[in-house]
């Protein structure tokens, strides 16, 4: 499966950034293994769906640590027997713009 994943805590200092909490949940997710990418609006990654569950209570988890309160928004792509897709749909759209 793949998800795709954004956390929204709540402001962690007066200046309302939030950088420093959203890098620790990108860096549990890379710490994890994982296939995954991350881009300005979400974090996607891809595994079984025990493994990437694991890894977004994590992700959660350690934002929790400094916010309040957090939000997120999940959107996941179950297609079993599929491996390697993170790449391989976007490699198929590339493809197709390519004809």
């Amino acid at each position: 499966m793949i998800v795709a994943f954004s956390l929204s805590p709540m402001s962690t200092d007066d200046t309302g950034s939030v950088t420093e909490a959203v890098a620790a949940a990108v860096r549990v997710v890379r710490e994890s293994g994982l296939p995954h990418e991350t881009n300005a609006m979400f974090t996607n990654l891809e595994g079984d769906w025990d493994e990437v569950m694991a890894v977004v209570k994590r992700a959660v988890d350690v934002v929790a640590e400094v916010s309040p309160r957090v939000g997120l928004v999940l959107k996941a792509d179950i297609r079993p027997g599929f491996d390697g897709q993170l790449t391989a749909k976007v490699e198929r759209i590339e493809r197709a713009l390519e004809s």
